[in-house]
């Protein structure tokens, strides 16, 4: 079965960032494991709209996407640890379009998996940390506004902190934040999610499983319309940035457990790759493929009914 339509992606996303610890390649490489495991035919037809402003506006002030996309070297933009060229901005202002599309599509199909994204340590009016536009918060506005929904769940399962995110939805009671991370890691300070979940150096795959039960019982408890989920890889026991200890089967089963919960409720989900920096790039492509798969799964059984 060609799953296309709820798939994602542009080649703009291996754009060319110079000697850098983030792998642009992943992206194509994972779109590609795809296309091998049979989910896909071929890489044609996956490109989102093309982004707009009054798109990006909804997660951003004016004054940082002047900056950002006049290349100005200034305190709203400095602070990415990227460069900054008229191609990376296309392929970040891609991402949030990408993110916003597959909320559309999620939303009829009851899934989406955008092959990029999870871009979440961008502010709304700076950027942080491999982040310069936050499609997370573009992706939960566009449902808010454009599907009317109520309550927005996004759940946060990177190595760092969803700081970006957590600090453009501080006080808004519609959107649920929650953040399991490496408390003693980048960034620092944190910012204040809906729900914090530190978890403590070295925590593996049964740690990570008895710390995000809870904390899932709290976004069901919720009953958000819709779940964006940024499925970062580098929890993982060999990346280069992280102090976590998961196995390839601890991120399958936090994948699961976000994935099949939603399933089992009906709440149509959104899942973004986040971030993966493993020594070896084959392994960070590996976990990246299993979370689309699995996400592709619950649309694969809904059309199979």
């Amino acid at each position: 079965m060609n799953l296309k339509e709820a798939v994602l992606w542009s080649s703009r996303y291996g754009v060319d960032i110079g000697h850098h610890v983030f792998p642009t390649a992943k992206y194509k490489a994972v779109v590609d494991a795809l296309i091998a495991a049979g989910y896909l035919h071929d890489r044609g037809g996956l490109e989102p709209p093309g982004p707009t402003r009054a798109l990006l506006e909804l997660a951003h002030t004016p004054e940082y996407l002047d900056d950002f996309e006049a290349l100005r070297w200034t305190p709203r933009t400095q602070f990415s640890e990227l460069p900054l060229t008229h191609a990376i901005v296309d392929s970040f202002e891609t991402a949030a379009s990408g993110t916003a599309e597959a909320v559309r599509r999620a939303v009829r199909l009851g899934a989406a998996a955008h092959v990029g994204g999870g871009l979440h340590h961008a502010f709304a009016d700076k950027a942080e940390g491999f982040c310069y536009i936050n499609d997370l918060a573009v992706g939960a506005e566009v449902a808010l506004r454009e599907w009317s929904a109520t309550r927005i769940a996004i759940v946060d399962l990177d190595l760092h902190q969803g700081n970006g995110t957590a600090g453009i939805f501080a006080g808004r009671p519609e959107v649920f934040t929650l953040s399991l991370h490496q408390e003693d890691n980048y960034p620092m300070p944190k910012e204040r999610s809906t729900l914090d979940v530190g978890l403590p150096d070295g925590t593996d795959d049964a740690a990570f499983a008895r710390a995000l039960a809870p904390a899932l019982d709290r976004v069901w408890a919720f009953a958000p319309d819709l779940v964006l989920y940024q499925a970062g890889a580098d929890p993982f026991h060999d990346d280069q940035l992280g102090g976590l200890a998961l196995s390839f089967e601890g991120l399958e089963a936090r994948d699961r457990a976000v994935l099949d919960g939603c399933e089992a409720r009906g709440i149509p989900v959104v899942s973004t790759l986040g971030g993966g920096y493993a020594h070896r790039f084959e392994d960070t492509v590996r976990i990246h493929t299993t979370t689309m798969r699995l996400t592709l799964d619950i649309v694969r059984r809904k059309q199979g009914r």
